[in-house]
């Protein structure tokens, strides 16, 4: 009943801390501290990097994917940090459930107004953590796309379709039982995908822009 317990509110301290991470918009607070603006008010209203890209250029969208990236490493680090403190051992990674967590944070950030960004690079953080494998593969193949399509949502909606796809192969080739691992994939990946269902509209009606252009991201 004590590790019952434990587990339970090591599993509740995943999802708030990583959720709160999450939260921590890079996207907003880059454009506010140097810009005095909101990114949210320009572009395609969407705090994420490719918007930042667009709209401020380089240097700041370079800044917010780091920090987008890494806050879900740090997520993932202390909850498997506690989880090894404590000795437990479970089915699955907890590193997805404080990646996922994240992953909702910085879509729905509760310090402002639950309105943030898709996810895409938080998302890649997390795929770093649980399986460096799986991310390399994606994250090259989505980088491939982009550069062969000049769409940055082709190469983000792709790449997430296929994460659970790949993590199951991977494990499979390792020997390792994929089911929880591919099922936990596959939510990050639903999520990006529901998260690009504009996207998706305007690549079917041929108004999507292309990489390299100002406009909705």
């Amino acid at each position: 009943m004590a590790n019952l317990t434990v587990t339970l509110i090591l599993l509740l301290a995943a999802v708030v801390v990583g959720y709160l991470l999450g939260s921590l918009n890079a996207a907003i607070i880059v454009s506010r501290a140097l810009k005095g603006e909101d990114i949210r008010n320009f572009g395609s209203g969407n705090a994420g990097m490719t918007n930042m890209l667009r709209t401020y250029g380089k240097g700041p969208a370079a800044l917010t994917a780091v920090v987008d990236f890494a806050k879900a490493a740090v997520a993932i680090v202390l909850a498997r940090l506690a989880v090894a403190h404590f000795g437990l051992e479970f089915n699955i990674d907890i590193g997805y459930i404080a990646g996922i967590a994240a992953m909702l944070g910085h879509i729905f950030p509760i310090y402002f107004g639950f309105k943030g960004g898709k996810g895409v690079m938080t998302a890649l953080g997390v795929m770093l953590c649980v399986n460096p494998l799986v991310f390399l593969i994606v994250a090259g193949a989505s980088m491939l796309l982009i550069l062969i399509t000049r769409y940055v949502s082709v190469g983000s909606i792709l790449g997430s379709l296929s994460l659970p796809f790949v993590t199951w192969a991977v494990l499979n080739w390792r020997g390792q039982p994929p089911m929880h691992d591919a099922l936990l994939a596959g939510v990050i990946g639903l999520l990006i995908i529901v998260m690009h269902k504009e996207n998706i509209k305007r690549l079917l009606s041929g108004t999507e822009n292309r990489f390299g252009r100002k406009g909705r991201s």
